[in-house]
């Protein structure tokens, strides 16, 4: 089960947190009054400082690559004869597989092909996004073609350059394109499994390929509760096996929830609690960072205040008929109100009770 952990944003959420670090220290120095002091266990001391307190969730996560793809087929009935096999990566103007030995060639762009390039059709954006990929590939050399969403003359050349380029001799260049020999995807194909084998009779609209693009990223899970506390565009820490934490970024957050089937209380009901969504972070990973999979541990920022009066959580004590205290350096204790928790510091905010500079008891490490 992944280990997520959220810090508290205001001291009802965060109360297991001071519980946890200073009321055993409480408890066993049983203290009568203000002016008791602790026995039995050995202490430090820690000064109340001014800063800023940060918080932040923590969210477990894999390395993996962002985007998923179906790469259907639309062109005429046939049988697949060949397939890029997984693990094969298809940049734009290759081939993705053949149906009755005949290419499909990807090309890139959000778009989906849904007709036939060639002179005369309609002017529309597939045909602006097919004229970017025939300058990205080479074959307006002259500059001849205008980007737009009118299919000309020159369009026409463009293509029968890249006809030219698959070995056609020029009496086979058509200057058009069918809407079967080609795809459209938003990235370069990392291909992961063919769902049709070859020798399969394959249909239009049949899906041949599954695959991811070839960006590197952290596919995280969040607490759906958390959801409204990270934004796409966040700024994010990475911490990866065998290397130093490095940035990362939100580019990507699921609307769907999905509660584990696992996730139940003690006393068998379903976890509402449970319920996370994906979260999918990019990063540049280091220079000869080789794991193709590698767990990720992500700690989101969600909130911080300047200027605020710090004290580690473990100072906190548990107060005689609720709310806590601290006991001073000086001897005797007070009561004191914190504020917001930042676990992964250690450190809460003191709203009320104490002044900077003053010192107070905590544990000994």
């Amino acid at each position: 089960m992944s280990r997520r952990r959220r810090a508290g944003a205001v001291v009802a959420i965060a109360v297991a947190a001071p519980l946890a670090a200073g009321v055993v220290y409480a408890a066993r120095s049983e203290p009568t009054s203000a002016s008791t002091p602790t026995t039995g266990i050995p202490t430090g001391t820690a000064a109340v400082t001014r800063g800023t307190l940060t918080q932040s969730i923590q969210i477990d996560g894999a390395l993996a690559y962002a985007g998923t793809y179906a790469v259907g087929y639309q062109g005429t009935p046939g049988v697949l004869t060949a397939s890029s096999q997984p693990g094969k990566t298809i940049a734009r103007g290759g081939i993705l597989f053949r149906v009755s030995d005949a290419p499909v060639r990807l090309l890139l762009g959000a778009v989906p092909v849904y007709r036939d390039f060639g002179p005369g059709m309609t002017d529309g954006p597939d045909v602006r996004q097919l004229e970017v990929n025939l300058v990205a590939l080479g074959f307006d050399p002259h500059h001849r073609m205008t980007v737009d969403r009118h299919f000309s003359a020159a369009t026409a050349a463009a293509i029968r350059r890249w006809e030219g380029s698959w070995g056609r001799r020029s009496y086979e260049r058509t200057g058009r394109l069918s809407q079967g020999q080609i795809v459209f995807l938003a990235a370069p194909l990392r291909v992961t499994a063919l769902q049709v084998q070859i020798g399969t009779a394959v249909a239009p609209g049949a899906t041949v390929l599954t695959g991811t693009s070839t960006n590197r990223a952290v596919i995280a899970q969040l607490d759906s509760g958390a959801r409204g506390e990270v934004s796409v565009g966040d700024e994010v820490t990475v911490s990866l096996p065998d290397t130093d934490p490095i940035p990362g970024r939100v580019t990507a957050i699921g609307q769907a929830a999905t509660a584990p089937a696992a996730a139940e209380e003690s006393n068998g009901q379903s976890n509402p609690n449970a319920a996370t969504v994906p979260v999918t972070i990019t990063v540049r990973l280091p220079r000869g960072f080789t794991l193709d999979e590698a767990p990720a541990t992500v700690d989101i920022t969600t909130s911080s205040q300047r200027d605020v009066l710090l004290l580690p959580i473990a100072a906190l004590l548990a107060r005689p008929g609720g709310g806590y205290q601290v006991r001073l350096a000086g001897g005797g204790a007070t009561a004191v109100e914190p504020g917001r928790f930042d676990e992964a510091s250690g450190q809460v905010e003191i709203v009320e009770g104490l002044v900077e500079g003053q010192t107070v008891e905590v544990p000994a490490s």
